[in-house]
C-alpha cells in the first residue's frame, strides 16, 4: 500500500510540473509574437482541457486494470481465507467433544496430537490472512506486554521437548505490529534451536531496553555476519530452511524501527540483540 501510495503521488507531481513547464512555455511563445493577455488565457485554457483530458485517458488505462486486478485479489484471497477458517474450526470443536467421551490413554493422547496440530494450523493460518492483509492494508499497532508474549512462545517451544529455556524479563510495554513481532521471535527462537545441540540452554534477557536471545551453538565467523541478513542465505548448508528468515526479521525491524545487532562467534554461540527503545511505551 505504501508503494502505491508513492507511485500515485510521484504520478501527480510529474504530472504538474509538466503542465507547469507546458503552460509556460505557451506563455513565452505568445508573448514573443506580442499577443494580449487575453488570447494567452484562451491557448492556456484550450492546453488546460487537453491535459485534463489526457490525464483522464492515461489514469484509465494505467490505474483502472490496476484496481481491479486489486479488487479480484482481495476477493479471492477472503474466499481461501474463508474456506480454509471453515475446516479449523470443525476440526477444534470436533476434537473437543471427542475428547469428553473418551477415557483411553492412547486415544486422548492422539486426540491430543491432533488438538497440536490444529493449533498451528490456526497459527499458520492468521500468518496467513497477516501477510495478505499487510499487502493491501497498514497493519496498526498495539500495546502488548512483552514478558506475556515471550512467555507464550517460549511455551509453544518448549513442547517440542528440545531445547530447555530461561526468561529473565521484566514488565514491558511495546507497541508494535504483534503478528509480525511474533514471527520475529518465533525464527530468532527457532534459529537458536537449529544451530545448538538439544541439550543446550538458550536465555533471553531484557536489559534496559534491549532483548537479547542467547544461545551456545555453532555461532558464525565475520564472514558469515556480513551476509546474514542476505535473502537466501544460509551459514550452515545442511540445515533445512530457505534462507529467508533473517532477511524477513531484518525488514521487519526496519518497518518498526528496532535496531538489531547480531553478535557471534564459531563454536561458542550467538546473541541477537535486540534495542527496543523506539517502540516502548
Amino acid at each position: 500500500m505504501p508503494n502505491r501510495m508513492l507511485e500515485r503521488l510521484l504520478s501527480l507531481v510529474i504530472y504538474v510540473i509538466t503542465m507547469t513547464v507546458l503552460l509556460m512555455s505557451v506563455y513565452r511563445f505568445l508573448e514573443n509574437w506580442h499577443l494580449s493577455d487575453f488570447n494567452f488565457f484562451v491557448g492556456g485554457a484550450l492546453v488546460l482541457l487537453v491535459a485534463v483530458g489526457w490525464g483522464y485517458i492515461l489514469t484509465h488505462i494505467i490505474f483502472a486494470p490496476k484496481k481491479q486486478l486489486e479488487d479480484k485479489l482481495t476477493s479471492l484471497s477472503n474466499n481461501i481465507i474463508h474456506e480454509l477458517n471453515i475446516p479449523l474450526s470443525t476440526i477444534k470443536a470436533n476434537t473437543s467433544m471427542l475428547k469428553k467421551g473418551i477415557e483411553d490413554e492412547k486415544t486422548l493422547k492422539r486426540l491430543g496430537r491432533i488438538e497440536d496440530a490444529s493449533v498451528r494450523l490456526e497459527k499458520l493460518y492468521n500468518e496467513l490472512v497477516y501477510s495478505i492483509r499487510k499487502e493491501m492494508h497498514t497493519i496498526e499497532k498495539e500495546s502488548i506486554s512483552l514478558h506475556d508474549l515471550l512467555k507464550e512462545r517460549v511455551h509453544v517451544f518448549e513442547e517440542q521437548k528440545r531445547n530447555p529455556f530461561s526468561l529473565d524479563v521484566f514488565d514491558y510495554k511495546i507497541e508494535v505490529d504483534k503478528i509480525g513481532f511474533e514471527q520475529i521471535i518465533d525464527n530468532l527462537l527457532s534459529n537458536a534451536m537449529k544451530y545448538s545441540k538439544k541439550e543446550t540452554p538458550i536465555s533471553i534477557v531484557l536489559d534496559e531496553d534491549t532483548l537479547s536471545i542467547i544461545d551456545k551453538g555453532i555461532g558464525m565467523s565475520s564472514t558469515d555476519l556480513l551476509q546474514v541478513y542476505e535473502r537466501y542465505y544460509q551459514a550452515d548448508e545442511n540445515q533445512e530452511g530457505a534462507g529467508i528468515g533473517l532477511a524477513l526479521v531484518k525488514s521487519y525491524c526496519n518497518e518498526q524501527d528496532i535496531e538489531i545487532q547480531i553478535v557471534s562467534q564459531e563454536n561458542v554461540g550467538t546473541e541477537v540483540r535486540l534495542n527496543l527503545k523506539n517502540v516502548k511505551v
